[in-house]
């Protein structure tokens, strides 16, 4: 008997929700009030819903995202705004209940409904409301948006200070002194001097792509890559196997084109290479 009627609760409560996918949701909406307080006005605990909406003010989702005690409830705006920008919404409606049964908002409620409205006005997604919801009824918070109307833009500028100066000329160094010490990676990765050079390295690099994905470079594509004449690149490949760095092997579909692949400690080295960032 418990089974059947939760399993009625849910289609019940389903088949409400999914009404408001084809309406217009206004937070002063009577049949909004029933949904939500048949799905969260008897909860033990607070719990935290948000209506997400697009320009429109339909509903794009209907979600819990937080939940707390039996008197508080902790608001993580990241939380909140980070799934409104997910889900493209143009505006948000907050809704708590209060399991005390008390519809009326506490001034801690009144309070985190203006900074939330004034985050989301930062990030141009509207608060339309806050409804608190019992077990019998709803209030709503009136949020006060006249002020906030109009496109938001800034215009930033940093500040020329000699602190700002210092602090640039630093990340200048570290920059520099990074680079420094991955081109003397990249030295010991590749080994002769005479092969330090950018067609060796973007053939590397290329081929190492490949080998990663699970998919066969042959030789002609490689030498490609390099950006050097045909000649050249072909030399150069020749040079890269001479030095231990790759290895070339017929293709056993095609005798006439050569596979390409890296030497197993050089995948080491570069894996561990690109493990530092990126250039």
């Amino acid at each position: 008997m418990i089974d059947l009627l939760l399993c009625t609760r849910r289609a019940m409560l389903a088949s409400m929700r999914g009404r408001l996918y084809s309406r217009r949701i206004d937070p002063d909406d009577a049949k909004l009030g029933d949904y939500l307080i048949a799905s969260m006005g008897s909860l033990a605990d607070e719990h935290l819903r948000i209506l997400f909406l697009d320009g429109s003010r339909h509903l794009i989702a209907d979600e819990c995202l937080q939940s707390g005690s039996l008197a508080h409830l902790a608001l993580y705006p990241r939380v909140i705004f980070r799934r409104a920008l997910e889900l493209n919404a143009a505006a948000i409606l907050l809704v708590h209940n209060h399991p005390s049964g008390n519809p009326h908002p506490s001034d801690e409620d009144i309070e985190a409904t203006r900074r939330l409205a004034d985050i989301g006005h930062a990030l141009d997604i509207r608060l339309s409301g806050h409804i608190v919801v019992t077990a019998n009824q709803t209030s709503r918070i009136i949020v006060d948006d006249t002020a906030r109307r109009g496109t938001f833009s800034f215009t930033l500028k940093s500040p020329d200070t000699a602190a700002d100066r210092r602090a640039k000329a630093e990340l200048v160094l570290t920059n520099a002194r990074i680079t420094q010490r991955r081109r003397f990676l990249r030295r010991q990765l590749i080994g002769a001097e005479c092969l330090f050079v950018e067609p060796a390295w973007d053939m590397l690099l290329d081929l190492f792509i490949h080998q990663c994905e699970g998919r066969v470079l042959h030789l002609y594509p490689m030498c490609v890559a390099s950006g050097i004449p045909m000649s050249s690149a072909l030399r150069l490949a020749q040079k890269l196997c001479e030095a231990g760095i790759l290895r070339r092997q017929p293709d056993t579909f095609d005798g006439r084109r050569s596979i390409m692949t890296i030497e197993l400690e050089i995948m080491h080295r570069l894996s561990a290479y690109f493990a530092e960032g990126a250039e």
